[in-house]
Order: structure tokens, then sequence, then C-alpha cells
């Protein structure tokens, strides 16, 4: 049986659906996997072995420029590597407008989730199959897709749903960088502004790292963030600002840290999927539904425990909350 997974961003979406084609491809041996993947992101299906073949696209930028997109051939080139395959089904792992109408592209019969459980309904109207499962929220993502490709396949859930998902990502495919030293990695960037950790906190907990003998290390993705860890470090003497990186070579970094501290962002997911020892900061977003699931994760939320998300409540973890934490978190596991 061929299947094609249509799931195109963003980097923690992803990561939430590799434990469902691990449970995929331990139901139904045999079955041979795509995935179709915006570009910027196109590493990570590729991370998980039982994917055959990731079919980049680019639709946030085919967007903005549509008629440039039809002229200059780009179109008509994916839509011919989309269609190169008769799949058996194609599987809308998203359940937006946008990942429908792709999955209405390929050559197969559709299916994703229905009416009443995709996270904008109108897009169940594109599939040949509706799937009832939970509505968006209702619990954790991770688990959510789990359960659509379960009642996609045909094959009964396995036992564990509560537990650590297997993301079936071999922490050693990525090579250890070059630090001869124990460290833990800072991951201050993100989207929204409420999402942010104070600058000054991560400059505590940065020349606490130094004390207790951990180097902190500061990757970043635009300027504004290389200038918070520009700032992070100087206050820190001993830390490691990271040049801007790949994907990959960013996970090499995640997967050999003792530690890995970061706001609710895409890279905390990944650490999820490598099983580091994660210790995520949860402020306008609820960990029980989007955050970082897998072994060795540890959730701190604002003191006041929030049940909804509101994008204007800011983060107010404080920095003795954090240090406690790290304090009590296991050993890394054996590289």
């Amino acid at each position: 049986m061929s299947l094609l997974v249509v799931k195109t961003s963003s980097l923690g979406d992803l990561i939430h659906t590799l434990p469902a084609i691990t449970d995929a491809a331990r139901a139904r041996p045999g079955l041979a996997i795509d995935w179709l993947s915006e570009r910027a992101f196109s590493e990570i299906p590729g991370w998980h072995p039982a994917v055959r073949r990731v079919i980049p696209c680019e639709l946030r930028r085919w967007r903005k420029a549509p008629l440039a997109t039809i002229r200059n051939g780009d179109w008509s080139r994916f839509r011919s590597a989309l269609r190169e395959t008769r799949y058996d089904l194609v599987l809308d792992a998203q359940g937006l407008v946008k990942s429908a109408f792709l999955a209405s592209r390929a050559d197969g019969p559709s299916a994703g989730p229905d009416w009443h459980s995709a996270r904008e309904p109108l897009a169940s109207l594109f599939y040949d199959r509706r799937l009832p499962v939970p509505r968006h929220g209702a619990e954790h993502a991770v688990t959510r897709t789990r359960r659509l490709f379960a009642a996609a396949l045909g094959y009964a859930l396995p036992d564990d749903l509560a537990t650590a998902p297997d993301a079936g990502v071999d922490r050693q495919r990525f090579p250890r960088p070059d630090l001869d030293a124990s460290y833990a990695l800072l991951l201050h960037g993100t989207t929204w502004p409420t999402k942010r950790w104070p600058l000054a906190h991560w400059q505590a907990l940065a020349r606490h790292l130094v004390a207790t003998g951990l180097t902190p290390v500061l990757p970043w993705g635009n300027d504004g963030e290389r200038a918070d860890a520009d700032a992070i470090a100087a206050a820190a003497p001993g830390s490691r600002v990271l040049p801007k990186l790949g994907l990959t070579a960013i996970a090499g970094w995640i997967a050999h840290a003792e530690r890995v501290i970061g706001v609710d962002t895409g890279l905390m997911h990944l650490a999820a999927a490598l099983a580091t020892p994660g210790l995520s900061l949860y402020g306008p977003t609820l960990p029980q539904i989007t955050g970082a699931f897998g072994r060795n994760q540890v959730w701190l939320c604002n003191a006041d425990a929030p049940t909804t998300i509101d994008r204007a409540r800011p983060l107010t973890v404080t920095v003795a909350r954090v240090i406690e934490a790290l304090s009590a978190m296991p050993p890394p596991p054996t590289r």
C-alpha cells in the first residue's frame, strides 16, 4: 500500500506527525510512505526511516505571486512531481484548506478530518473520506494525529497513547557538535511577543548554568534573535553564540545537549522527539494541547495555571522556578 501524507508546515506540526508515522509503519508492514512538505521543513520527514520520499512545495511563496508561479513553471513542475505516483490513500494530516487543496491535487483518494474535527472545517469538503477525530484543541496534537492515521488506515491504536510517543528519529544520525564541554541549549527565539521570556531572565539563567559547569549555547534565526543571543552571552562569559544553522545542524546541537531550555517554539518539539531533557516555558499557550511531548520533557506554565489560550497573556515564569525544575530533571540519555 502507498500513502501520501500531507503536512506542509510548520516545524512543530511536522514533528508532531512523526509518532503517527511510526504507528502506521508498525501496524502496516510494507507501507510505502511519501510526505508532502514545505521546502523549508523538508529535512524533517526524511529523518524518519519509514518515509520513502519527500515532495517539497513552496506554497507560502507561491501564494504571494500566483501568476508568476504559473508563468515560470513552478506550479507545473510541482504538479508533475506530485502526480508521479498513484497512491492508495492521500491523507491530509493538517486539516487546513490549503493542505486539503494540495491533497486534492495528488493522484489517489483523499482522506482527512471531518467537518467537526478539522482545524478549518471547510477543508473537509475536499476529501473523499471524512474521519471523525477529536476536534482541534481537545487533546494533544500528537495524540490527535495518531488517532487520525489509525482511523484512515484501519488499525488499532497502540496502548501507550498517554506515554511518550516514539518519533522514530535516531539521535545518532546527528553528529556531535565541535564543543568539548557539556552544554545547555537556550532556545530564546519565538514568534509571538507574549511567548518570549524577558532578556534579563535569560541572562540570569545563563550565569547560573555557567556556575554549574554547563556552557550556555545560543542559536538564533533572525537579526533580532542574534542581538538577544549576543546580549545573553555578554552577561554570562563562557557562553557560545552559534552561527545561523539549518535544521539538520541545529538538530545535532539539540541531540547532544545536556539540557534544552526554551520557550514555546518549534525546536522544543525536536528536543522532545530526540528525548533530550527539555524544559519548556508556556505563557499564552497550553502545553497539554501543543507542548513539547516526549520522554524527559518538563513543562512550566504561569503560576496561575491558565486553562485557555490567550495570545495577550505574557510569560511570567520566574528564574527561580526554572532553576528549581532544572535541578530535578533526569540526566540525558546515553550518547
